[in-house]
């Protein structure tokens, strides 16, 4: 039997994929039938979005030679040197059809535009996308409302309307929706805005920036008050100082990374269409600036498969940003966009975003180090090179195609025709990034050597780099101790088993100044016509003016906003090697067990768990709690080992003063293969029952004549209370899984902050997706 054309072309180029981007394509990204079994391969899927994709020509010429257009897509993507963004990636081809990242929806101050733009949410996020919201035109906190002859709940009460939604949409998808919410620096509500997440647990699923205006920055240096306006009526409501403001973001930022800083009126005078409409908001991660109703489609090139003979491949690299620019032209018209308006927005601008990946991998091939003047010079002929090939081609596309319709509302209105209002944007890479083995955008490598731990044989494994892996034995200096010393921290700085003029070449992101991740953006932002994904690392002792300096150096700079991430500053985010030991040494004392007494007395609960019965019994010293015990109504077996052994544990925990809301926080919402459903809410785990039950315990302490000598349940904590006082006690049993520890919530790995987001290098989990 002859093959056909896509059997040929998929036996000659098979895709040339690690184990990790396997697991990645996997899970999340090849095509599965109705029982869940895979029914593609990865070169499957590369060609059908090929194919999908060239299907556009025929929109302009029904003659046009789509195969060998779709040979043309398939080879950039199965060799991996070209990624169009994730949704492109899982739905081109298949029912969905939706097959972009980024949108930014407008919030109206009124009930029916706010709760339109929520239910426009659900549907971009059911459909595999994440959007930007800017809530600068509602009505600060209890500003007057006619229609109802009451006052307004403000800005960040509706951000955790959204915010809600977002969770409950989440839950089955194969991306989490993600948000980003923007007020402008001069809103009345900003202080609270900037304080929004200062416990990290609120807003979960939202990015926050503040749109910080040059008025803003211009009253910084002088120490000026500036005007905050209301936006119901444009009239001046008040003054602040613009230094303290900027302070409370810095102290935010430096505790735990948010609000990043948008410079709202530099995106504004790169804003491609003025006379169509102002941007007010970006997409989640911040890279691409977008008017209301706006998506944009992106993708990377893979930096490190473009070396030749000790230089940039500069022949190869411009055959690449011709078809990426091509592709991503047609993604545009081959979009089920999940509005009618934001299709019609979107078409009428064509804004496609054409970025990198692989940078670090790049240097570390050219033995230039990142951050050095060698580096920096490279990244702006490197984008300049990028920027203009792509204008270029983009200039061909509107010769036989057209230009954008807004053409003549833009910028380019005297010059020669052009097909998309933007081409470039340097974008996250998280996913895409794993598929292509390579690392995340225009980032430094996070760590070249770091333990994983292996489950099946209870021991640790290295994961190494491999260019550095093959480096260090092919010069020489290559040994499993070695590898051990460096994982310690992930770097090789100091290490003398190893040439210094190496050390200069493997540099990693704690290695590096903030100054010199602000000065690498912004030689990439100088021909980026978006803007640029990048976070900026400090190490953990880095203090508030280290962060104030790097904002101020940013704005000086031209980058279009910047994110900060203080190693160890966020729960759930790895704190690298030696610093996590001087950081928790600084914070932890030691603590020695007070000795139980003769007599105790105290309370049992009954929890009702997947294991049966379970009784927990909490007695009291003077001191308060002291001890706690289990009992299992099934005993033996390891469910009754554990669980005897979480309770001396937590005994010990309480003798040794430990706050019990911080023994709650750690077993509250484990979950086991075995959850429950009770009448009071889910018993997810034995875990779960314990902190439940020590739940219940602290709510008799404070209201003990709730309960008299009842036994407490989790269907009903206060069984002898009245409905009142059942209601002043209740509490909101909906769980947090958002990640109270520095573990990946899907595979179990480590987390880490790049690119402006929290993402696991090993499954491609996203915050931001």
């Amino acid at each position: 039997m002859a093959i056909s054309k896509k059997e040929e072309l998929i036996s000659q180029t098979p895709a040339a994929l690690e184990k990790n981007a396997l697991t990645v394509l996997e899970k999340r990204y090849l095509q599965k039938d109705e029982n869940g079994n895979i029914n593609e391969t990865p070169e499957d899927l590369f060609y059908r979005v090929a194919e999908n994709i060239s299907q556009a020509d025929k929109i302009y010429d029904k003659d046009a030679d789509t195969d060998s257009l779709a040979k043309e897509f398939y080879l950039a993507m199965s060799s991996l040197d070209f990624l169009p963004n994730s949704p492109t990636l899982m739905n081109a081809g298949r029912h969905l059809q939706q097959l972009s990242a980024c949108f930014v929806l407008p919030i109206e101050d009124s009930m029916d535009s706010i709760f339109e733009t929520l239910k426009n949410t659900a549907l971009i996020h059911k459909s595999g996308g994440g959007t930007g919201f800017s809530f600068s035109r509602l009505r600060p906190k209890s500003d007057q409302v006619k229609t109802t002859s009451g006052v307004s709940s403000g800005p960040v009460s509706f951000m955790q309307v959204f915010n809600s939604a977002t969770e409950a949409i989440k839950q089955g998808g194969t991306r989490r929706g993600a948000n980003m919410g923007m007020l402008r620096v001069d809103h009345p509500d900003i202080l609270e805005f900037i304080s929004c997440k200062d416990d990290t647990k609120n807003l979960t699923n939202f990015n926050i920036s503040v749109a910080v205006t040059k008025e803003f920055m211009d009253a910084v240096e002088d120490d000026e008050d500036y005007n905050l306006y209301n936006p119901r009526n444009g009239e001046v409501a008040g003054k602040l100082n613009a230094k303290e403001v900027f302070n409370k973001i810095v102290d935010q930022a430096w505790k735990n990374g948010e609000p990043g800083i948008v410079f709202i009126d530099r995106m504004n005078d790169g804003n491609p269409t003025p006379e169509v409409g102002l941007i007010e908001s970006t997409n989640p991660c911040g890279e691409q600036p977008l008017l209301p109703y706006e998506s944009c489609n992106l993708g990377s090139i893979n930096l490190g498969h473009f070396v030749k003979d000790g230089d940039v491949d500069w022949e190869k690299l411009e055959k690449t940003v011709r078809t990426a620019v091509h592709f991503l032209d047609n993604v545009i018209d081959m979009n089920n966009y999940p509005i009618q308006k934001i299709g019609e927005t979107t078409r009428s601008n064509r804004k496609i975003g054409l970025g990198v990946m692989g940078w670090a991998d790049l240097l570390m091939y050219l033995n230039i180090s990142y951050g050095s003047h060698d580096s920096l010079m490279l990244a702006e002929k490197l984008m300049g090179f990028i920027q203009t090939k792509s204008h270029e081609f983009s200039q061909e596309l509107a010769l036989k195609r057209g230009a954008f319709p807004n053409f003549k509302k833009s910028v380019y209105v005297k010059g020669s025709p052009i097909r998309n209002a933007t081409t470039t944007t340097i974008a996250p890479t998280g996913t895409i990034g794993i598929i292509a083995s390579a690392s995340g955008g225009i980032e430094p490598i996070f760590a070249l050597v770091y333990r994983r731990a292996n489950c099946l044989d209870n021991e640790d494994m290295f994961v190494i780099n491999p260019y550095f892996e093959k480096f260090a034995k092919e010069h020489g200096f290559y040994s499993t101790e070695l590898m051990d010393k460096v994982s310690k921290t992930g770097s090789v700085h100091g290490l003398k088993e190893i040439p210094e003029k190496y050390r200069k070449i493997f540099v990693t992101a704690q290695d590096i100044s903030p100054d010199d991740h602000i000065r690498m953006q912004a030689a990439f932002q100088k021909f980026t016509d978006n803007a640029v994904s990048k976070t900026v690392n400090f190490q953990n002792s880095a203090t508030k003016e280290d962060v104030k300096k790097v904002y101020i150096l940013s704005y000086k700079m031209g980058c279009k906003g910047v994110t900060v991430y203080r190693d160890g500053s966020r729960e759930g985010v790895l704190i690298t090697g030696e610093k996590k030991e001087t950081a928790v040494a600084a914070e932890v004392k030691e603590k020695k067990p007070r000795t139980r007494p003769r007599k105790t007395s105290g309370f049992t609960f009954l929890m009702h768990t997947g294991c049966g019965k379970m009784y927990v019994t909490i007695n009291e010293d003077e001191n308060g709690a002291c001890e706690l015990f289990t009992q299992l109504g099934k005993s033996g077996g390891c469910t009754s080992s554990q669980s005897e052994a979480i309770a001396r544990l937590i005994s010990l925990a309480l003798r040794s003063g430990v706050n019990q809301d911080e023994i709650i926080s750690q077993l509250k919402g484990i979950r086991c293969p075995s959850p429950t459903l009770a009448e009071g809410g889910a018993i997810l785990s034995c875990a779960d029952a314990v902190a439940k039950a020590m739940e219940a315990y602290a709510k008799e302490k404070q209201a003990p004549a709730l309960f008299d000598n009842a036994v407490v349940t989790a269907a009903d904590p206060y069984p002898e209370a009245s409905p009142e006082k059942k209601s002043a006690y209740s509490k909101d049993s909906k769980q947090n899984f958002s990640g109270s520890c520095p573990q990946c919530p899907e595979c179990g790995e480590m987390l880490t902050f790049e690119e402006g987001c929290q993402k696991c290098n090993s499954c491609g989990y996203s915050k931001c997706w």
